[in-house]
């Protein structure tokens, strides 16, 4: 978990030094850190750095949601320890959970940022976004930490030339940023799958990759990005030579995986089969 996210943390908001992972978050409009490490064998301590205790609870479950600490495991091996594929990777890492988010909307404008480029690109990119756009973190701060991510109101109308955004990428970053902040996109848990994804998706400039990726991230636990290269990567079958599973295949052999295609998704990806970069 910590190695997924430390990949993907966004300078400046996120840091994974240590073992502990650490972030700012807006709170009730007020700028925090938080702080999470392993405690022991099955809980992980959670520090929370706010002007004042209401909300501790909110602040937990979100926590909670990040690293996935209510996935129900047991149910999740039943469905999927007889896969050919999935079961031997779940057998070897019976805890993997799904990369959860803090926030929604900061994983999908990361998602659109990190379109078509590696994750590293992708990391340099938002980072230079949290940078013009993001409000400087009140000192002291931990080493790294410096900025909040900017809101869905100041991203759907800044100004993102000359961070190296493609002017596509730029406008789909506003277009959604926008839809978020006008409550047109509803970032819910409780909203089903596909309705979650086809608002995400009708964003101009945001595909369905994107959409199922944040709704994974998001904690839906069917989200499948089927078109993924990696997860296509992971599924090709050597003696077929070098050509990939398209992404209906993909879909088509998810099916089995029904209704945790999320986590099978993340054993391919961490599997060793799929090649890093993807």
């Amino acid at each position: 978990m910590l190695g997924y996210l430390a990949l993907r943390a966004i300078p400046g908001v996120e840091v994974v030094a240590g073992g502990v992972y650490r972030r700012t978050v807006v709170f009730d409009g007020v700028p925090g850190v938080l702080e999470v490490a392993r405690d022991g064998d099955d809980h992980l301590l959670l520090r929370a750095r706010l002007p004042h205790r209401d909300g501790l609870a909110e602040v937990a479950r979100r926590v909670r949601g990040v690293f996935g600490l209510d996935t129900d495991l047991g149910a999740a091996r039943a469905a999927l320890a007889g896969d050919a594929v999935i079961g031997p990777l779940l057998a070897a890492r019976p805890g993997l959970r799904v990369p959860g988010a803090w926030d929604p909307y900061e994983i999908g404008v990361r998602a659109i940022v990190g379109q078509q480029v590696t994750v590293a690109g992708a990391s340099t990119l938002t980072g230079r976004l949290v940078q013009r756009h993001g409000k400087r973190l009140p000192a002291p701060a931990p080493p790294g930490l410096t900025h909040t991510f900017p809101p869905p109101a100041t991203l759907a109308g800044g100004d993102l030339d000359g961070i190296g955004l493609t002017r596509a990428r730029a406008r789909a970053i506003g277009a959604f940023a926008a839809a978020v902040a006008a409550d047109r996109v509803r970032l819910d848990l409780r909203l089903p799958l596909d309705q979650l994804v086809a608002a995400i998706a009708g964003v101009p400039g945001v595909g369905p990759w994107t959409a199922q990726y944040v709704a994974l991230r998001l904690g839906q636990p069917d989200a499948l990005p089927a078109s993924d290269l990696g997860l296509r990567r992971a599924l090709a079958d050597p003696a077929a030579g070098p050509a990939l599973p398209s992404a209906a295949e993909v879909a088509a052999r998810a099916n089995a995986w029904r209704p945790w295609r999320a986590l099978a998704a993340v054993h391919l990806w961490t599997s060793g089969h799929a090649a890093a970069p993807a």
